[in-house]
């Protein structure tokens, strides 16, 4: 894998996790808005081999020529979806947004969820950063050797 691969994947990373951080923040902020529908990140990855040409692989790298190959992929934003579940009803007459019987929904996003996604999103922001940071190192150590 070369430098400017991994150096890719990190920033794809950070890219695909920022907007996760970036959802959640938004759910979180709407709790108490009437008839929000909590919004789902949809993260892909964007190898394209299977697990079993993977697998294959493998078993052929490592005992044939005894290294392990590497996966040439990285991650990516593949849409937001709506939550299905609905909110609560509660019947508040005279509210902008009660229905004609005097009903509102209230929002689908619970805060525990949203806050472990959250925790989840910077964790994985965290590990993009340190996947450029450590590609910078090997970097400035190769271009090192030959001065």
């Amino acid at each position: 894998m070369g430098i400017l691969s991994a150096m890719n994947i990190g920033c794809d990373g950070l890219k695909v996790h920022g907007m996760r951080l970036d959802l959640a923040s938004k759910n979180i902020a709407n709790i108490d808005t009437p008839n929000y529908v909590r919004k789902i990140p949809l993260v892909v990855s964007t190898d394209r081999s299977s697990f079993l040409s993977v697998m294959n692989q493998m078993k052929e790298s490592t005992f044939g020529a005894g290294t392990l190959p590497y996966a040439s992929g990285s991650v990516a934003m593949a849409g937001v979806v709506e939550d299905p579940t609905l909110g609560d009803k509660i019947y508040k007459p005279g509210h902008p947004d009660a229905d004609e019987n005097g009903y509102i929904r209230t929002s689908n996003v619970d805060p525990l969820v949203e806050i472990t996604d959250a925790i989840m999103a910077q964790r994985a922001f965290e590990a993009s950063l340190a996947i450029m940071t450590m590609t910078k190192s090997m970097a400035d150590r190769a271009a090192a050797i030959g001065s």
